[in-house]
Formats: structure tokens, C-alpha cells, sequence
């Protein structure tokens, strides 16, 4: 059984440098921190500051240059599974319906295509998305598109779920609405969320707020309260 306290992930003096020599540059210089099972976590910093990077290494999109990333709250071997990532901006395949796009990690994982299908339709209905099933992404707003990528990622159930600058790219309402959709849904499929986000009102969301600059993690020394999640209600934009 999940406990409040399970690590699911931990960074331990973790570091990720691109290039060598002069030209090398450190975008995380050894950060240690941990997630657990149910953390609600904003990092903030400004664009350039490590954020991106330290949630791929979170994620096991990218390894760490020193130190180490491991995930001792799952299984081993399925990370993949059970981590999923919202990336920033758009992230839909042009070719494919909304229902599709939502369907196809599972389709990837070798989840025959009618019950990946149903599994799609479920997480878009999480997210309110469920009558947008047949429209292709260019019919879809900003924030509808948003919504779709969080769809897809919740379609894993993964058990912690990383969020790159979200609303990034999305007018203040929609962005607070995105907030309000991942807020609710990690709270209804029981998994961690971690945000990334240069947005103070939207760090704000979430229970427990990290700061990197220039490529060091500062996280806080106590959490704050946890906020509780709104229920999607539709999308403003």
C-alpha cells in the first residue's frame, strides 16, 4: 500500500552538464531532493534556471553527468510506466485525432488498441476532454490542446506525474484552469505531481515550493499546506 511518506523518486548531489571543456555548461549543479508519494511540489525559477533539466532527470529522460537519480517508491524496470511527463507546449501529433493522440503510449506499450481506446476516452473524461475525442489538434484552443497532453499522460495511471511549464504558453485563466485539472486528477489517479513554472500565482497552487537559480535547487525546509485541487469545469479559452 502507497504511504504518505514512500520516496518515489530521489536526486542525491545530482548533476547534468552539456559539452565539455570551456564550452561545457552546468544546467543542475547537484541537486538532492526527494518526491513522495502524494507530494503536491511547484519548482520555480526563471527560464534558463535548471528546471527543465532537473524534472528530465526526475523523469529518466536524461541521466545525471554526477550524483545519481533513483526511484526507490517503484517498481524496478518501469519507470517509464509510472512516471509521466506533460511537456511544455504543443505536444499532439497533427495526424492523429484527440482520442488517438490520448491512446497512443498506451498503444506503444503493447495495450491492444480497443481497450487503450476506452482507457483514452476515461482519462479524457478526467479532464473533461470527452467530447473532443474526434477533433484533430489543430481544431483544438491552447488550453483544450493542454488538456489532451495531460489526457495522454493520465492514460498510464502513472504514479508520479512531472509537468514542464504547463501553462507556459496559455493566457492567466486557462493556465489557472490547467492547475485546477492536475490538481484533480493526480488527486483522483493517487499520484504525485511535480510542476515546473516561472508564474508565482501558480506556484502557489501547490503545497510545497522549490527554487532554482542558475542551475541550483534550493527546496523548501517545511512544506507549506496543501491546497486542495478544483474540479475541472470546463475551458475558459
Amino acid at each position: 500500500m502507497t504511504t504518505r511518506l514512500e520516496v518515489l523518486v530521489r536526486c542525491q548531489d545530482a548533476a547534468r552538464t552539456y559539452g565539455q571543456g570551456p564550452a561545457a555548461v552546468v544546467a543542475v549543479h547537484g541537486a538532492t531532493c526527494q518526491v513522495r508519494a502524494g507530494d503536491r511540489i511547484a519548482i520555480t525559477g526563471p527560464s534558463g534556471s535548471g528546471k527543465s533539466t532537473l524534472l528530465h532527470l526526475m523523469a529518466a529522460l536524461e541521466q545525471p553527468t554526477a550524483g545519481e537519480v533513483t526511484w526507490p517508491g517503484l517498481t524496478e524496470g518501469s519507470v517509464a510506466g509510472q512516471v509521466g511527463v506533460v511537456f511544455q507546449g504543443p505536444s499532439l501529433i497533427p495526424a492523429l485525432d484527440v482520442a488517438e493522440n490520448a491512446a497512443l503510449p498506451l498503444v506503444l506499450a503493447g495495450v491492444p488498441e480497443e481497450r487503450a481506446r476506452r482507457r483514452a476516452l476515461d482519462s479524457l473524461a478526467l479532464v473533461a476532454a470527452d467530447d473532443l475525442a474526434d477533433k484533430l489538434p489543430e481544431e483544438l484552443s491552447g488550453g483544450q490542446a493542454q488538456r489532451v497532453a495531460i489526457a495522454r499522460v493520465l492514460a498510464l495511471r502513472p504514479r508520479l506525474v512531472l509537468a514542464d511549464e504547463p501553462t507556459g504558453q496559455l493566457d492567466r485563466a486557462t493556465g489557472q484552469h490547467i492547475i485546477d485539472v492536475l490538481l484533480a486528477t493526480a488527486d483522483e489517479i493517487g499520484a504525485a505531481l511535480v510542476v515546473t513554472t516561472h508564474d508565482p500565482t501558480i506556484a502557489q497552487r501547490l503545497g510545497e515550493r522549490w527554487a532554482m537559480h542558475e542551475g541550483r535547487l534550493h527546496p523548501a525546509t517545511e512544506p507549506h499546506q496543501r491546497t486542495s485541487a478544483v474540479a475541472p469545469q470546463g475551458d475558459p479559452s
